[in-house]
């Protein structure tokens, strides 16, 4: 389905794996140019993913440009052109470790790992990515610090990770979600049995909410790209939320639209209505 006669939107949101790269993990070049034509119209693009500022740079060489950035899943905003943290929300110790208790009982043989954020994306006096010895990465991350249990809840972190390899991630958060209640916001964007929580609130459509706040733009007038569980809050929150072909059906369901496959362009084909 498509909608073909909206205006054009003031401020363009996207996530990034599933969506604006490719499965080889490239931005292809009708997507690059795409996403120029948006920028040198003067309308804002955003990446809103995630993943933490560090994994930014990759996408950013890929489009050309370096945007504003909703990063960790809503937690943290980060001006990649600057390589500076505006802002970002924690989950404080204590909540780190009521947390990891519970889902130690309620999934056992469960890996925690936690996401930590610094003043920019490669500040070497935090260690940004810490993981217990029993946690296995559902993707290749070079720059893990393995720890001991205690120490990956030992600081405040913009994302506490669990991880079951062999479990389904939607069946995880079901488990865990009536435990945890409004104390921390439950969501994932894999579904190879890894669930990342976050303070309460903290979604893509907060950060985003941020970021439109800034820059003075009404979310109505956004159009906003995802595929996975994740990306629900701000396809939501958005005047036009596109999902992709490969979408979740969880982000199927509430999308407005929904446009071609990651690996066909989607994100441009909808840009190129307005920037064509």
């Amino acid at each position: 389905m498509t909608r073909l006669h909206l205006p054009k939107p003031s401020l363009v949101a996207s996530d990034v794996d599933g969506t604006l790269i490719d499965p080889s993990e490239r931005v292809s070049a009708r997507t690059k140019a795409a996403v120029a034509a948006v920028v040198d119209d003067g309308v804002p693009f955003v990446l809103a993913t995630g993943r933490p500022p560090r994994w930014v740079a990759p996408v950013v060489d890929g489009l050309g440009y370096a945007p504003l950035c909703v990063c960790g899943n809503g937690a943290v905003v980060y001006d990649s052109a600057t390589d500076r943290v505006l802002a970002s929300s924690t989950l404080d110790v204590d909540t780190l470790a009521w947390l990891a208790d519970i889902a130690e009982r309620t999934l056992p043989g469960c890996g925690l790992a936690a996401e930590r954020i610094g003043a920019s994306a490669h500040d070497a006096a935090t260690p940004q990515f810490v993981s217990s010895p029993e946690y296995e990465h559902a993707w290749l991350n070079p720059d893990d610090t393995a720890v001991a249990r205690h120490e990956v809840i030992d600081a405040p972190a913009i994302k506490m990770l669990i991880r079951l390899p062999g479990a389904l991630s939607g069946e995880m958060r079901d488990a865990l979600a009536p435990l945890v209640g409004d104390r921390a916001d439950i969501t994932y964007s894999t579904d190879h049995g890894l669930i990342e929580l976050s303070a309460p609130g903290i979604t893509k459509a907060s950060g985003l909410a941020v970021v439109a706040e800034r820059l003075r733009v009404d979310p109505s007038t956004m159009v906003a790209f995802g595929d996975m569980p994740n990306d629900v809050p701000m396809l939501t929150m958005a005047g036009n939320g596109v999902a992709m072909a490969n979408a979740h059906q969880e982000a199927l369901a509430v999308a407005d639209e929904v446009t071609t496959t990651n690996a066909d362009n989607g994100v441009a084909r909808v840009l190129e209505r307005w920037w064509g």
